[in-house]
């Protein structure tokens, strides 16, 4: 097998959970959600950990992260921030956060060489999802992947989400809707998008397979953002979106690969206690240790 990268985009500000999410305890001995992530990567045989973090941070992250993996798998940073532009762009007064996950990918381009697979900090996966991410991309192939789950299975009881709505044909993605505000109610589900869903749409939550070439796409596709966008306080470049121009303009495709792990994540504060138990649960059955690293 080829090296495999993860990348983790924690960069985020974390204003709907109230606080630095990534750095909080979720396990029996203060493990974070990284650390289940990094472990099941690891398990899985990537070789490398690449996080993209806010440089104010990465003393503290460093500290009560990723120091334990040292003897695990190969750490590096990579730094978002709003105003790494390309050249001929500034970004607007009164912008606050960093341009998106296309745009946090992007700041990581000089780091990989190799396949990689694409994630959240604040989400837990399954281990499955990661083993078969690996598999894909064991014997050198050279093309883009995700990893979608089930709708109902990924959303929040404490209030709305923004998941990437997939249409599949053929074990390919069609097409990727990000749809905001998506609620679970006692009827179902309701969102801000004009399509109806009823809970078992596959969705993508950010697991995504690359190579490098994606940075290409990348690099040109920001500079038409910026040319359109740029000047918005609140606008964002979305990966969801690139790829999904990239498969409508027929440049790239993106294999399907249906993983039947457990995924949660933690978006509001009130998510906290379920999170601790289902991890608990899992360490009580075997899956994993009572201590990671």
């Amino acid at each position: 097998m080829s090296d495999l990268s993860l990348l983790v985009m924690a960069a985020g500000m974390g204003s709907r959970y109230g606080g630095l999410k990534q750095l909080d305890s979720m396990g029996p001995n203060g493990e974070t959600i990284i650390d289940y992530s990094v472990y099941d990567a690891v398990q899985a045989g990537f070789t490398k950990a690449v996080f993209i973090i806010r440089r104010e941070f990465e003393a503290e992250f460093r500290e009560k992260v990723t120091d334990k993996y040292a003897d695990s798998i190969r750490v590096e940073f990579a730094f978002q921030d709003l105003h790494d532009l390309p050249e001929g762009f500034t970004s607007p007064a009164g912008r606050e956060k960093p341009w998106g996950t296309g745009h946090a990918i992007l700041s990581a381009s000089d780091l990989i060489d190799e396949p990689f697979a694409a994630i959240n900090a604040d989400d837990f996966y399954g281990r499955e999802s990661y083993q078969k991410l690996a598999d894909y991309y064991r014997d050198g192939t050279d093309g883009f992947s995700m990893v979608v789950y089930r709708l109902d299975n990924t959303l929040s009881s404490f209030g709305g989400v923004t998941r990437g709505v997939c249409s599949i044909l053929d074990d390919k993605l069609f097409s990727v809707v990000e749809t905001g505000n998506v609620v679970k109610t006692e009827d179902g589900v309701t969102s801000d998008g004009d399509a109806p869903l009823d809970g078992s749409e596959p969705v993508s939550v950010n697991m995504w397979g690359f190579t490098p070439k994606l940075f290409d796409y990348l690099n040109s596709m920001f500079v038409e953002f910026l040319q359109q966008e740029g000047s918005e306080l609140k606008s964002e470049f979305l990966i969801p979106t690139v790829i999904n121009d990239l498969i409508q303009s027929g440049q790239e495709s993106v294999h399907i690969l249906r993983s039947d792990s457990l995924w949660f994540g933690v978006t509001y504060k009130e998510d906290k206690p379920y999170v601790e138990s289902d991890i608990a649960k899992m360490v009580a059955a075997g899956d994993y240790p009572e201590k990671l690293f």
